[in-house]
Protein backbone atom coordinates (compact mmCIF):
# COMPACT_ATOMS: atom_id res chain seq x y z
CA UNK A 1 0.00 0.00 0.00
CA UNK A 2 1.31 3.47 -0.93
CA UNK A 3 1.69 6.02 1.84
CA UNK A 4 2.23 9.78 1.59
CA UNK A 5 4.41 11.04 4.43
CA UNK A 6 5.03 14.75 4.97
CA UNK A 7 8.00 15.67 7.16
CA UNK A 8 8.89 19.16 8.37
CA UNK A 9 12.61 19.40 9.10
CA UNK A 10 15.19 21.97 10.07
CA UNK A 11 16.79 23.35 6.92
CA UNK A 12 20.34 22.05 7.51
CA UNK A 13 22.78 20.07 5.39
CA UNK A 14 22.76 16.32 5.98
CA UNK A 15 19.11 16.07 7.10
CA UNK A 16 17.93 14.45 3.88
CA UNK A 17 20.75 11.92 4.08
CA UNK A 18 19.78 10.92 7.62
CA UNK A 19 16.13 10.55 6.67
CA UNK A 20 16.76 8.51 3.52
CA UNK A 21 19.24 6.38 5.49
CA UNK A 22 16.55 5.62 8.04
CA UNK A 23 14.29 4.30 5.27
CA UNK A 24 17.13 2.27 3.80
CA UNK A 25 18.06 0.65 7.13
CA UNK A 26 14.44 -0.40 7.61
CA UNK A 27 14.21 -1.87 4.08
CA UNK A 28 11.42 0.57 3.26
CA UNK A 29 11.51 1.57 -0.42
CA UNK A 30 11.00 5.23 -1.29
CA UNK A 31 9.03 5.56 -4.53
CA UNK A 32 9.11 9.35 -4.64
CA UNK A 33 10.99 11.97 -2.66
CA UNK A 34 10.58 15.74 -2.96
CA UNK A 35 12.22 18.38 -0.79
CA UNK A 36 11.55 22.08 -0.83
CA UNK A 37 11.38 25.23 1.24
CA UNK A 38 8.37 26.29 3.27
CA UNK A 39 7.13 29.76 4.17
CA UNK A 40 9.82 29.71 6.90
CA UNK A 41 13.40 29.77 5.55
CA UNK A 42 14.60 27.70 8.52
CA UNK A 43 12.19 24.83 7.71
CA UNK A 44 12.04 22.46 4.73
CA UNK A 45 9.27 20.05 3.82
CA UNK A 46 10.02 16.54 2.63
CA UNK A 47 7.24 14.61 0.89
CA UNK A 48 7.83 10.87 0.68
CA UNK A 49 5.74 8.31 -1.22
CA UNK A 50 6.53 4.77 -0.12
CA UNK A 51 5.07 1.27 -0.16
CA UNK A 52 4.52 -0.62 3.06
CA UNK A 53 2.00 -1.90 5.53
CA UNK A 54 0.49 0.09 8.41
CA UNK A 55 2.91 -1.37 10.98
CA UNK A 56 5.96 -0.41 8.90
CA UNK A 57 4.69 3.15 8.43
CA UNK A 58 4.04 3.45 12.15
CA UNK A 59 7.60 2.33 12.88
CA UNK A 60 9.04 4.76 10.33
CA UNK A 61 7.05 7.62 11.89
CA UNK A 62 8.43 6.73 15.34
CA UNK A 63 11.99 6.60 14.00
CA UNK A 64 11.59 9.90 12.13
CA UNK A 65 10.28 11.59 15.27
CA UNK A 66 13.46 10.53 17.11
CA UNK A 67 15.68 12.52 14.73
CA UNK A 68 16.66 15.86 16.25
CA UNK A 69 16.14 17.80 13.01
CA UNK A 70 12.61 16.49 12.47
CA UNK A 71 9.99 19.02 13.56
CA UNK A 72 6.79 17.21 12.61
CA UNK A 73 5.69 14.06 10.76
CA UNK A 74 2.27 13.51 9.18
CA UNK A 75 1.19 10.43 7.22
CA UNK A 76 -1.83 11.21 5.08
CA UNK A 77 -4.71 8.78 4.88
CA UNK A 78 -6.25 8.09 1.45
CA UNK A 79 -8.20 11.12 0.25
CA UNK A 80 -6.78 13.37 2.98
CA UNK A 81 -4.37 15.29 0.76
CA UNK A 82 -3.98 16.80 -2.68
CA UNK A 83 -0.87 15.58 -4.48
CA UNK A 84 0.78 16.77 -7.68
CA UNK A 85 3.86 15.98 -9.71
CA UNK A 86 5.52 17.82 -12.60
CA UNK A 87 6.53 16.08 -15.85
CA UNK A 88 8.76 17.58 -18.54
CA UNK A 89 9.03 15.51 -21.71
CA UNK A 90 10.86 16.12 -25.00
CA UNK A 91 9.16 14.45 -27.98
CA UNK A 92 10.59 13.77 -31.44
CA UNK A 93 8.04 15.81 -33.39
CA UNK A 94 8.34 16.83 -36.97
CA UNK A 95 5.70 19.06 -38.54
CA UNK A 96 3.60 16.01 -39.51
CA UNK A 97 3.10 14.92 -35.85
CA UNK A 98 2.59 18.28 -34.15
CA UNK A 99 -1.17 18.62 -34.56
CA UNK A 100 -1.79 15.18 -33.03
CA UNK A 101 0.52 16.00 -30.12
CA UNK A 102 -1.20 19.38 -29.62
CA UNK A 103 -4.57 17.61 -29.42
CA UNK A 104 -3.25 15.30 -26.70
CA UNK A 105 -1.76 18.32 -24.88
CA UNK A 106 -5.09 20.13 -24.98
CA UNK A 107 -6.94 17.14 -23.53
CA UNK A 108 -4.26 16.53 -20.85
CA UNK A 109 -3.85 20.23 -19.99
CA UNK A 110 -0.17 20.11 -20.99
CA UNK A 111 1.80 23.11 -22.23
CA UNK A 112 4.39 23.36 -24.98
CA UNK A 113 7.40 25.03 -23.36
CA UNK A 114 9.96 24.63 -26.16
CA UNK A 115 9.79 23.97 -29.87
CA UNK A 116 12.46 23.19 -32.46
CA UNK A 117 12.29 21.86 -36.01
CA UNK A 118 12.45 18.27 -34.74
CA UNK A 119 11.29 18.33 -31.11
CA UNK A 120 8.58 19.60 -28.79
CA UNK A 121 9.11 19.92 -25.05
CA UNK A 122 5.96 19.59 -22.99
CA UNK A 123 5.10 20.39 -19.38
CA UNK A 124 2.25 18.87 -17.43
CA UNK A 125 1.44 19.02 -13.73
CA UNK A 126 -1.10 16.56 -12.36
CA UNK A 127 -1.72 13.50 -10.22
CA UNK A 128 0.65 10.56 -10.60
CA UNK A 129 -2.02 8.42 -12.33
CA UNK A 130 -2.79 11.12 -14.89
CA UNK A 131 0.89 11.61 -15.69
CA UNK A 132 1.30 7.87 -16.28
CA UNK A 133 -1.65 7.97 -18.69
CA UNK A 134 -0.15 11.02 -20.45
CA UNK A 135 3.16 9.16 -20.81
CA UNK A 136 1.33 6.22 -22.43
CA UNK A 137 -0.46 8.52 -24.88
CA UNK A 138 2.66 10.41 -25.87
CA UNK A 139 5.08 7.41 -26.02
CA UNK A 140 4.23 6.38 -29.61
CA UNK A 141 5.44 9.78 -30.85
CA UNK A 142 8.98 9.10 -29.65
CA UNK A 143 10.08 10.26 -26.22
CA UNK A 144 13.59 11.68 -26.53
CA UNK A 145 14.00 12.67 -22.88
CA UNK A 146 11.77 12.77 -19.83
CA UNK A 147 12.07 13.99 -16.26
CA UNK A 148 9.60 14.00 -13.36
CA UNK A 149 9.68 15.68 -10.01
CA UNK A 150 8.74 13.76 -6.93
CA UNK A 151 5.21 14.10 -5.64
CA UNK A 152 4.36 17.02 -3.40
CA UNK A 153 1.26 16.97 -1.22
CA UNK A 154 -0.74 19.26 1.01
CA UNK A 155 -3.54 18.40 3.39
CA UNK A 156 -7.10 19.15 2.31
CA UNK A 157 -9.19 21.58 4.30
CA UNK A 158 -8.19 24.20 6.84
CA UNK A 159 -5.87 22.03 8.95
CA UNK A 160 -2.14 22.63 8.43
CA UNK A 161 1.09 20.88 9.21
CA UNK A 162 3.11 23.47 11.07
CA UNK A 163 5.94 23.47 13.56
CA UNK A 164 4.89 23.56 17.20
CA UNK A 165 5.47 26.99 18.65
Amino acid sequence: MKHTISVLVENHSGVLSRISGLFSRRGFNIESLAVGPTQDDAVSRITIIADGDEYTVEQIEKQLNKLVEVIKVKTFKAGECMARELLLVKIAAGADKRQDIMTICEIANAKVIDLTLNTMTLEVCDKYEHLKRFEELIAPYGVVEMVRTGTIAIQKGAEIIAPKK
